[in-house]
């Protein structure tokens, strides 16, 4: 299968579909799975939907679980963590983190932009989803990798992570590793409903 890969720049309107549900009877899945993993091995992802590379199916392949952003740029490192059809059943805990994405760059004056944004997530998430054999499986996915997983969860509904941000930034590769080393992961709180309810502010 030809890769394509969609970006903000040409194809917003495509990007902003909601995939469908992979057939396991129908569905030529594997191809899928192999197209994500080529792709991943030479972009400089934590993680891939297939809607970035023009297959608007549910699936989420997770390359890169820890923060370590050295484990993006090696092409031999994969973790190969794969979810068909998945369905986030609950959630809760807080946390923040300056996110950026593949489909969300362009060029500016001869540099690669991205459009990187803090977003807030829940700590902890509790899924469903099918195996590459068609079992169904449940499982909590904590923590950063939490926040992987619902970053590409989002592309499956078509919605992109500068909608969850309150403030958007061009920022070069360089820079945003600059200040993830200054502003790194956030943990707020590991077990409070999500999304955290707002503080009414009152006037004395």
């Amino acid at each position: 299968m030809e890769l394509s890969r969609k970006t903000i720049e040409k194809d917003e309107e495509y990007l902003r579909q909601t995939s469908l549900p992979v057939d396991f009877q129908n569905d030529n899945y594997m191809e899928y799975v192999e197209s994500l993993k080529k792709y991943c091995r030479t972009a400089i992802v934590f993680a891939l939907a297939p809607i970035q590379i023009g297959i608007p199916k549910r699936l989420i392949y997770i390359r890169n679980t820890s923060q370590d952003m050295k484990n993006n740029y090696a092409e031999e490192y994969d973790e190969s963590i794969l979810y068909i059809n998945p369905t986030i059943i609950s959630s809760k805990g807080h946390t923040k983190f300056l996110e950026a994405c593949d489909s969300c760059k362009v060029t500016k004056n001869g540099k690669l932009v991205y459009y990187a944004g803090i977003v807030d997530r829940p700590y902890s998430i509790e899924i469903e989803y099918y195996d590459i054999h068609g079992v169904k499986h449940q499982k909590t996915i904590e923590g950063f990798e939490a926040t992987v997983f619902s970053h590409e969860y989002d592309h499956l509904n078509g919605i992109l992570h500068m909608d969850k941000s309150s403030e958007i930034f061009e920022m070069t590769l360089e820079e945003m590793q600059a200040y993830r080393k200054e502003h790194p992961y956030e943990i707020l709180s590991k077990d409070c409903e999500f999304p955290p309810k707002q503080k009414l502010i009152t006037k004395s």
